[in-house]
């Protein structure tokens, strides 16, 4: 922008030039195709879901958008100190709340998982991961700064009750995300290679344990590996969505994405997919690897080991959320209910969305002038 000088000390002068443009620059075009995709695959949710309006959710989704942009731009303001607070107390207020939706929610399709206020449900573990991002960054920085500190016990502690709160719900999808967000973490911070090797043995075992006692875990795992003797409805009419759109979308072909079911949700890449073709389709995965790869490299320019954990782990929080939608969708993973960042339906994956992103972009500016001791962290 040229209008913008860099001797220009506003608010927003600083903040345009402190922040990294090219990450915006792909962020950008990666909401407006969410914009694009949910017009087209929302009116045929309402009407497989006989809501009269047909841009019921369309309509939903902008009320939303706008406030996740807004909380977007005003976190990324933060200071690293600042951001640090924020995400710990987001963490710990977010986790309460996940205890009160399995203390006094609703059972939605066998979970608790939301609380209802009002106007829309709110998913408090949509907000607890940036949260826990946040958190278990500083006791990584921490404990590497001073070996003395019980920095990883603490972590693994932290990790223990979100992954309890998860898996009470239950939602294991969200805990498999959190716990491989948790293993980059712990890859960045340096620590060893034992560390990890115990992480992934835990998490397989976890695993197996859901498989073993839970039927809706089993069913899914079963679904992937033998489709032939599980119902897999959704993931092949997806697939059939996919195929339909052909290169550059179905044009008159039939749809079928109105028998697609959470087409607005978690399998909104198949419905784009149909609507605009393969090549949109490979242009949303390669926006979110671009995205994810140039937020990891800012992220380890930064001098804060803090701000190096923390903005990698946001930026694999993304990343992996956007491999587990894509992938069920292709039937490269089993199906999970997992929303497509800033592009499926949801008020409280938006916000949580834009809050993670604010974040990011908060531990990854190049902040300039003076700044207090306390507020470049070690």
């Amino acid at each position: 922008m040229r209008s913008i000088s860099r001797a220009d000390n506003s608010l927003f002068g600083r903040w345009w030039w402190s922040v990294d443009r090219p990450m915006l620059a792909v962020l950008a075009p990666i909401i407006i195709i969410g914009a694009a995709a949910l017009t087209a695959a929302g009116p045929a949710a309402a009407g497989r879901l006989r809501i009269d309006n047909d841009f019921h959710f369309v309509f939903r989704q902008a009320l939303f958008l706008a406030p996740a942009i807004v909380a977007m731009l005003a976190i990324s303001l933060l200071t690293p100190l600042q951001a640090r607070r924020f995400g710990v107390l987001l963490f710990t207020g977010a986790l309460f709340l996940m205890l009160a939706t399995l203390l006094f929610s609703s059972d939605v399709n066998g979970a608790r998982r939301w609380i209802d206020v009002g106007l829309f449900s709110l998913q408090p573990s949509e907000f607890a991961k940036p949260g826990f991002v946040i958190a278990a960054a500083w006791m990584m920085a921490e404990g590497a700064r001073d070996r003395s500190f019980p920095g990883g016990a603490i972590v693994l502690g932290l990790y223990l009750v979100f992954s309890a709160l998860l898996m009470m719900q239950p939602d294991f999808g969200q805990w498999m995300l959190v716990t491989g967000v948790w293993a980059v973490m712990f890859f960045i911070a340096g620590w060893s290679w034992t560390w990890i090797a115990m992480l992934g043995g835990f998490g397989m075992f976890a695993l197996g344990g859901a498989y073993m006692f839970s039927d809706h875990v089993a069913a899914r795992i079963d679904g992937f590996l033998r489709p032939d003797a599980a119902d897999t409805y959704q993931v092949d009419r997806a697939l059939e969505a996919i195929s339909n759109g052909g290169l550059i979308g179905r044009g008159d072909a039939p749809a079928v994405k109105g028998s697609l079911p959470d087409a607005h949700t978690d399998f909104i890449f198949a419905a784009a997919a149909e609507d605009f073709g393969l090549l949109p389709g490979l242009l949303i995965i390669g926006l979110f690897a671009v995205f994810v790869i140039r937020a990891m490299t800012v992220a380890s320019r930064q001098k804060a080991m803090f701000a190096q954990i923390a903005g990698s782990g946001l930026a694999a929080l993304i990343g992996f959320q956007a491999i587990i939608n894509i992938g069920v969708s292709l039937r490269a993973l089993p199906a999970k209910g997992m929303t497509l960042p800033f592009i499926s339906y949801g008020g409280s994956s938006l916000l949580a969305t834009g809050v993670a992103v604010g974040l990011l972009i908060a531990l990854t500016r190049a902040h300039q002038g003076p700044q207090r001791r306390k507020d470049l962290m070690p």
